[in-house]
């Protein structure tokens, strides 16, 4: 997939990865880049996410990125600490930029010395290019595959997305990496200001395990080459991202199904978020649609203790759908509605009765082969 004007990527495999899989990715930005940044809220948030925050506190545009995978950079100490700096500068070094102008990030396992050492032997044997797809290869850990989205804006400007996750995946953020570049000339204070919430709409609606990593960020650069209709850039850019969290949730580890979640008639938008996130991240839940249980008792019951207001009598549950639930149970084909969630994809909707707010959230379903590769994550 090609990058947007003002973008390069490319990646190489430094020896970081055991398995000799590519584990080192940049991307230049041509131009000095606006952006804006959003990371997880885990109180061990790891050294890359605490020096991106203070970068985008001191530094409104960037000239690159690079991402390490296979060992997170946590937990590390001071040692941790500057071995992220060290990263830095080896990545400033071979795009010929400030480091303090280069964002970092690491993901894999917690608490093993980041080998920079490697890094800085490999590093200059990356090929930059104008396709994103070597990059997003080399920043998957447990993922299945790569994770890409695109849209075309009127006039031609572009929205490039890519994202790793698969486990440690929950709002806040989740074991995720997503970056998403554009040549859209956007102000870079819009950009700023409306990224958090977009997020939260997308990426932060995505559950798979309940577990909050120390890694997680999302970020978007604008090189601003490209005049673009700013209503036709924040529709692109929310579709991108919408698009990546659902490939996430369907690449959960040892996920068989996506589930996706839809809810109406909230009160307002944050009620209708945490009403969708509790049905997609509840385990009984997950459970059920791995075996092909239509239980509308554990949606119910989900919805209950999500912090969202409603009266039972006036809400309506479908599921693939039919209609499982409606003020209290309804009939219907248990048999056959147990055949239509053998897809791919099983949709719940649900309608609290209340207000007019919507929201969606999108996670997997429960399989015993995510308790086999965490049981043997490290070993």
């Amino acid at each position: 997939m090609y990058l947007p004007r003002g973008f390069m990527a490319g990646a190489t495999a430094s020896g970081i990865k055991p398995s000799g899989k590519p584990d080192l990715g940049l991307v230049s930005f041509l131009e000095p880049a606006a952006w804006a940044f959003t990371a997880t809220t885990n109180l061990a948030a790891a050294p890359c996410v605490l020096r991106g925050r203070n970068l985008y506190a001191a530094a409104d545009r960037l000239r690159g990125l690079v991402v390490n995978s296979g060992n997170a950079n946590c937990a590390t100490g001071e040692q941790g600490v500057r071995d992220d700096l060290r990263l830095a500068e080896l990545a400033a070094d071979f795009l010929k930029v400030d480091p303090g102008s280069v964002l970092t990030a690491s993901t894999g396992v917690i608490g093993v010395p980041l080998p920079v050492d490697k890094v800085a032997q490999k590093i200059g044997g990356v090929e930059l290019g104008a396709t994103i797809d070597a990059f997003a290869e080399a920043i998957m850990t447990t993922d299945t595959r790569v994770k890409l989205s695109e849209q075309t804006l009127p006039g031609g400007a572009r929205v490039v997305g890519v994202a790793k996750g698969s486990g440690m995946i929950h709002p806040n953020m989740a074991t995720m990496l997503a970056y998403v570049f554009t040549d859209a000339s956007i102000p870079a204070g819009e950009l700023r200001e409306r990224w958090p919430a977009l997020v939260d709409r997308t990426f932060n609606q995505v559950t798979v395990d309940g577990d909050t990593s120390t890694n997680d960020m999302a970020a978007v650069f604008s090189s601003g080459l490209t005049e673009a209709e700013p209503a036709h850039f924040w529709e692109a850019l929310e579709a991108t991202a919408r698009d990546l969290a659902r490939q996430i949730a369907a690449d959960g580890e040892g996920a068989e199904k996506l589930i996706s979640v839809r809810v109406v008639g909230a009160f307002d938008e944050a009620e209708a978020r945490r009403a969708a996130r509790a049905v997609a991240g509840s385990s009984l839940w997950k459970a059920a649609v791995h075996g092909n249980d239509p239980n509308w008792g554990r949606i119910l019951a989900a919805l209950g203790y999500s912090g969202a207001r409603f009266e039972p009598d006036r809400v309506e549950i479908r599921l693939q759908g039919t209609v499982i639930y409606k003020g209290g149970a309804v009939p219907f084909n248990g048999v056959a509605l147990s055949q239509a969630m053998q897809a791919a994809e099983v949709e719940v909707d649900v309608d609290l009765g209340g207000g007019n707010s919507v929201a969606e959230a999108w996670g997997c379903d429960l399989t015993e082969e995510y308790v086999k590769i965490n049981a043997e994550y490290t070993t």
